[in-house]
């Protein structure tokens, strides 16, 4: 990462909190949530390819990083990703309508409902720098279901491309980072502890500029 060595330390600790390193098991179905990131349609194929689970789910309309850049919803070119991947189109699911990671939960129970489907154990594709929000999200609305959640597999250094810089990187991950505590106080989501270290780290780069992906509302 282009930056200085204590950003990229400090920014190290903020992305190995977000990651939950769960191992993966066998699953009812795999749920590709929707955003810019078009690794994570990739990353949820080769699951699906692997044998991992039988349904691949594709959810997400035009959320913050995506309307207006985007001319069709996440979750369909997510879809027609998993399907030039090799994955059969009769067993892809597609949600088209939600704008963020709630409405992502919301939105796919309603399309299992309609289908008659009850799915217990849900792998969960994310962003590496969204793993912990995505599972104490979909835990929310699904307290009884197993949550597997992963992500594309890439280190902090390998992660930035043409859309995504290093420093975007880290504005982003300090915002997903404050919305732990918050989101968990407002309901959004189930709590998550932040040790103190991670906390520090969040505030130093806080302080260094990096609020570009705050929310205004204190998030402590």
């Amino acid at each position: 990462m282009d930056m200085s060595p204590e950003v990229s330390r400090l920014a190290q600790i903020v992305w190995d909190y977000h990651h939950l390193n769960h191992p993966l098991r066998r699953a009812d179905c795999i749920l590709a949530l929707g955003s810019h990131d078009v690794r994570v349609a990739e990353r949820a194929a080769d699951l699906w390819l692997d044998g991992w689970a039988p349904w691949l789910v594709c959810a997400g309309g035009l959320g913050r990083l995506t309307e207006g850049v985007w001319d069709r919803p996440e979750g369909e070119i997510f879809a027609e990703i998993a399907r030039n991947r090799g994955v059969p189109d009769n067993r892809i699911l597609v949600e088209s309508r939600s704008t963020n990671t709630g409405e992502n939960i919301i939105r796919v129970q309603e399309l299992f409902e309609a289908r008659g489907m009850n799915p217990y154990t849900v792998i969960v594709v994310q962003k590496p720098y969204m793993e912990r929000r995505a599972y104490a999200t979909a835990k929310l609305h699904w307290p009884d279901r197993e949550i597997i959640v992963t992500s594309p597999q890439l280190s902090l250094a390998e992660y930035p491309n043409e859309e995504i810089t290093a420093e975007q990187l880290v504005h982003i991950m300090v915002g997903d980072l404050q919305r732990i505590p918050l989101y968990g106080r407002l309901g959004y989501q189930i709590p998550q502890e932040v040790p103190d270290d991670v906390w520090r780290a969040f505030e130093t780069l806080v302080a260094l500029g990096y609020t570009s992906h705050l929310v205004e509302e204190e998030a402590r």
